[in-house]
């Protein structure tokens, strides 16, 4: 994994805003219609290719494929890469419309879904043995990408998919004689996912949104002490679903969930930092852009980073269509190096700009004009903290 060793490099959260010919075909996938298969594979390879040469072009040092290949969200995508789920309504409503800032926000949270109805309108039920089966899927993933970074010239590579904690989150256990035991064996079969991936000489990067967004799920009626108590058995099973795969080419990132709410009920990062920097990870992704988190680069003057990772900090928003300018880009940049070492400190984003293959969070140009800002931004700090 590259460090900044002479430069601020950029990169991003990883899920990127599909074109339109590619939401077609996604579009005709995820509602079961007839589709040219052979017209999506080539309309896939194509807009991999694409989207790599414009993160190059703009400036991003370590670009992703934009999750192009997942055609159902960053996390429910494993679905179609596991064995012994099945897919049924909702029974008791739809967990995803539950949680303390909803609950105070109820009015705001009520004109949001009426925009932007939540993604997931079906539980995923464990009904028989958990295996992985996505080798093939996965591996056009990695080819598509790995043909289009032939075509460019970029520091580092990685793909993103989701941490144990956060595959198939609000799954029901049908199967396993514990909900502690299905998750042991997600991690098992997981694993094979991420060793395909560095294998190939590409970063794995973990996205586990549940790891913070629980809290807000589970406090009040529980204790902050019951959710920590969960966060750190989920970091064992974490680190046992990384076992044999190089520290160094493992990215984890963590966020407080993408949409674009209050969240006054966030778990401050302060109160789990030393739980997630546990993870056997070579850089912490986490999200610092937005106006409830921002505040939190103070905590590395609190905190030490082990010397063997690296902070990749979110310097720009991906739930505003506002762009930063560039002078803050590098402001905040300059903090972070400030307190842990400019080698040692990667810009980045708050989250994806794609929740899922359907849903984006700002217009196409605006996630552009991100970018150049960032791109912009890392280049400003640089000058400072190289004069």
């Amino acid at each position: 994994m590259k460090r900044s060793t002479d430069r601020i490099l950029t990169t991003h959260v990883g899920s990127l805003i599909r074109p339109p010919e590619l939401r077609e075909f996604i579009s005709a996938r995820q509602s079961g219609k007839p589709y040219d298969k052979a017209g999506y594979e080539t309309c896939l390879s194509a807009s991999v290719k694409e989207i790599v040469r414009q993160q190059a072009a703009i400036g991003i040092d370590v670009p992703s494929d934009g999750e192009f290949g997942k055609s159902i969200s960053w996390s429910q995508y494993a679905l179609t890469r596991l064995s012994g789920f099945e897919r049924r309504p909702f029974a008791n409503g739809n967990p995803w419309a539950a949680g303390a800032d909803r609950e105070r926000f109820r009015g705001f949270y009520e004109e949001m879904d009426s925009r932007d109805p939540p993604n997931t309108s079906s539980e995923s039920v464990c009904v028989g043995e958990v295996k992985y089966t996505g080798h093939a899927e996965l591996q056009t993933d990695i080819d598509n990408f790995k043909a289009a970074l032939k075509d460019v010239h970029v520091a580092d590579a990685f793909l993103p998919v989701a941490a144990i904690s956060s595959v198939i989150p609000d799954r029901k256990n049908e199967y396993y004689k514990s909900e502690e035991e299905l998750t042991l064996a997600l991690a098992e079969a997981i694993r094979t996912e991420y060793k395909q991936i560095t294998d190939a000489g590409l970063v794995v990067q973990l996205d586990d949104a549940r790891a913070a967004v629980t809290f807000d799920r589970m406090v009040p009626p529980a204790s902050f002490g019951d959710y920590l108590k969960w966060l750190e058995r989920m970091v064992e099973i974490i680190n046992h679903s990384l076992e044999g795969i190089p520290q160094d080419q493992v990215r984890y990132h963590v966020c407080w969930g993408s949409w674009p709410g209050p969240h006054v009920t966030d778990v401050p990062l302060r109160d789990i930092v030393h739980t997630i920097l546990k993870i056997k990870a070579g850089a912490f992704v986490i999200e610092g852009a937005n106006p409830r988190h921002e505040h939190e680069w103070k905590v590395w003057g609190e905190v030490k980073l082990p010397d063997d990772k690296i902070l990749i900090p979110g310097v720009i928003s991906h739930a505003t269509n506002v762009v930063e300018h560039p002078e803050l880009v590098a402001e905040r940049l300059v903090r972070y190096a400030s307190l842990i070492g400019r080698e040692r400190v990667i810009g980045g984003t708050d989250c994806g700009f794609a929740q899922g293959p359907l849903l984006q969070r700002v217009h196409p140009s605006v996630m552009w004009a991100k970018f150049e800002a960032l791109a912009e931004g890392a280049r400003i700090a640089s000058k400072q903290l190289w004069k």
